[in-house]
Protein backbone atom coordinates (compact mmCIF):
# COMPACT_ATOMS: atom_id res chain seq x y z
CA UNK A 1 0.00 0.00 0.00
CA UNK A 2 1.08 3.78 -1.00
CA UNK A 3 2.98 5.17 2.62
CA UNK A 4 1.11 8.55 1.81
CA UNK A 5 -2.00 6.42 2.06
CA UNK A 6 -1.21 4.54 5.92
CA UNK A 7 0.32 7.87 7.35
CA UNK A 8 -3.34 9.65 5.91
CA UNK A 9 -4.29 6.78 8.00
CA UNK A 10 -2.60 6.77 11.15
CA UNK A 11 -3.59 10.61 11.24
CA UNK A 12 -6.57 9.40 11.59
CA UNK A 13 -6.53 6.78 14.36
CA UNK A 14 -4.25 8.75 16.52
CA UNK A 15 -7.48 11.76 16.08
CA UNK A 16 -10.06 9.83 16.63
CA UNK A 17 -8.24 8.12 19.58
CA UNK A 18 -7.47 10.90 20.96
CA UNK A 19 -10.50 12.74 20.61
CA UNK A 20 -12.50 9.70 21.89
CA UNK A 21 -10.13 9.37 24.97
CA UNK A 22 -10.65 13.26 25.77
CA UNK A 23 -13.91 14.06 25.90
CA UNK A 24 -16.42 10.25 25.57
CA UNK A 25 -14.54 8.19 27.73
CA UNK A 26 -16.00 8.12 31.01
CA UNK A 27 -13.69 5.35 32.84
CA UNK A 28 -12.23 7.28 35.99
CA UNK A 29 -8.99 4.90 35.39
CA UNK A 30 -8.35 7.12 32.19
CA UNK A 31 -6.94 9.95 33.03
CA UNK A 32 -3.71 12.51 32.28
CA UNK A 33 -3.34 10.37 28.85
CA UNK A 34 -1.87 11.83 25.57
CA UNK A 35 -2.01 10.37 21.98
CA UNK A 36 1.32 10.54 20.67
CA UNK A 37 1.48 8.75 17.24
CA UNK A 38 -0.21 5.48 15.69
CA UNK A 39 1.30 2.96 13.09
CA UNK A 40 -0.81 0.83 11.15
CA UNK A 41 0.23 -2.32 9.43
CA UNK A 42 0.45 -1.63 5.91
CA UNK A 43 -2.70 -4.02 5.40
CA UNK A 44 -4.72 -2.06 7.92
CA UNK A 45 -5.51 -4.71 9.70
CA UNK A 46 -3.87 -3.59 13.00
CA UNK A 47 -2.88 -0.24 14.64
CA UNK A 48 -0.66 0.25 17.55
CA UNK A 49 -1.65 3.93 19.24
CA UNK A 50 1.07 5.08 21.35
CA UNK A 51 0.72 6.98 24.45
CA UNK A 52 2.41 8.96 27.04
CA UNK A 53 0.56 9.06 30.37
CA UNK A 54 1.04 11.05 33.51
CA UNK A 55 1.47 9.45 36.69
CA UNK A 56 2.79 6.74 38.90
CA UNK A 57 3.98 3.42 37.60
CA UNK A 58 0.99 2.10 39.38
CA UNK A 59 -1.51 4.74 38.07
CA UNK A 60 0.41 4.05 34.34
CA UNK A 61 -0.35 0.48 34.62
CA UNK A 62 -4.03 0.96 35.45
CA UNK A 63 -4.39 3.60 33.20
CA UNK A 64 -3.19 1.32 30.27
CA UNK A 65 -5.81 -1.32 31.67
CA UNK A 66 -8.73 1.00 31.37
CA UNK A 67 -7.29 2.13 27.71
CA UNK A 68 -6.94 -1.76 26.95
CA UNK A 69 -10.92 -2.72 28.10
CA UNK A 70 -11.90 0.52 25.59
CA UNK A 71 -10.33 -0.51 22.88
CA UNK A 72 -13.98 -1.86 21.26
CA UNK A 73 -15.43 1.34 22.09
CA UNK A 74 -12.60 3.70 20.16
CA UNK A 75 -12.58 1.21 17.39
CA UNK A 76 -16.01 1.72 16.95
CA UNK A 77 -15.72 5.28 17.11
CA UNK A 78 -12.64 4.77 14.28
CA UNK A 79 -15.11 2.38 11.97
CA UNK A 80 -18.00 5.90 11.98
CA UNK A 81 -14.66 8.01 10.65
CA UNK A 82 -12.71 5.52 8.44
CA UNK A 83 -14.27 4.41 4.93
CA UNK A 84 -12.13 1.35 4.58
CA UNK A 85 -13.57 -2.50 4.14
CA UNK A 86 -12.12 -3.33 7.49
CA UNK A 87 -11.41 -1.29 11.16
CA UNK A 88 -8.32 -1.84 12.50
CA UNK A 89 -7.84 -3.58 15.84
CA UNK A 90 -6.21 -1.12 18.32
CA UNK A 91 -3.40 -1.87 20.02
CA UNK A 92 -2.11 0.99 23.01
CA UNK A 93 1.27 1.07 24.19
CA UNK A 94 2.93 3.39 26.30
CA UNK A 95 5.29 5.34 24.47
CA UNK A 96 8.91 5.49 25.84
CA UNK A 97 10.61 7.96 23.18
CA UNK A 98 8.94 11.13 25.47
CA UNK A 99 10.28 9.66 28.84
CA UNK A 100 13.99 9.31 27.09
CA UNK A 101 14.12 12.41 25.62
CA UNK A 102 12.89 13.93 28.82
CA UNK A 103 16.42 12.27 30.20
CA UNK A 104 18.97 12.55 27.46
CA UNK A 105 17.51 16.60 28.22
CA UNK A 106 18.28 16.02 31.94
CA UNK A 107 21.34 14.34 30.88
CA UNK A 108 22.26 17.26 29.08
CA UNK A 109 21.84 19.79 31.70
CA UNK A 110 23.63 17.64 34.38
CA UNK A 111 26.83 17.93 32.06
CA UNK A 112 26.59 21.61 31.34
CA UNK A 113 25.96 22.61 34.99
CA UNK A 114 29.55 20.50 35.53
CA UNK A 115 31.36 22.19 33.07
CA UNK A 116 30.08 25.86 33.77
CA UNK A 117 29.72 27.97 31.01
CA UNK A 118 32.83 26.87 29.16
CA UNK A 119 31.06 26.32 26.01
CA UNK A 120 31.06 30.30 25.48
CA UNK A 121 27.72 30.73 25.25
CA UNK A 122 26.50 33.14 28.18
CA UNK A 123 23.18 34.13 29.88
CA UNK A 124 23.01 38.08 29.01
CA UNK A 125 21.20 39.02 26.02
CA UNK A 126 22.92 40.74 23.20
CA UNK A 127 21.28 44.34 21.64
CA UNK A 128 21.56 42.71 17.87
CA UNK A 129 20.33 46.18 16.59
CA UNK A 130 23.15 48.04 18.14
CA UNK A 131 25.82 45.27 17.88
CA UNK A 132 28.63 46.57 15.42
CA UNK A 133 30.18 42.51 15.43
CA UNK A 134 27.78 40.99 13.18
CA UNK A 135 28.06 43.61 10.34
CA UNK A 136 31.07 44.70 8.27
CA UNK A 137 32.00 46.50 5.96
CA UNK A 138 33.61 44.44 3.27
CA UNK A 139 32.17 46.10 -0.16
CA UNK A 140 33.94 48.84 -1.75
CA UNK A 141 30.90 51.42 -1.70
CA UNK A 142 31.33 51.02 1.95
CA UNK A 143 27.72 49.81 2.45
CA UNK A 144 27.39 47.54 5.65
CA UNK A 145 26.47 43.92 4.65
CA UNK A 146 26.29 40.67 6.73
CA UNK A 147 29.47 38.93 6.99
CA UNK A 148 28.21 34.84 6.36
CA UNK A 149 31.22 33.08 8.15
Amino acid sequence: MKSYRLARVSEVIREVASETILFRLKDPRVKGVTVTRAEVSSDLHYARVFVTIMGSPAEQSLCLHGLKHAAGFIQSRLADRLQTRTTPVIRFEIDKGVKNSMEVSRLIKEALGESGQSSGHSDTPVDVENSDEAWQSDAADGSAEPRLD
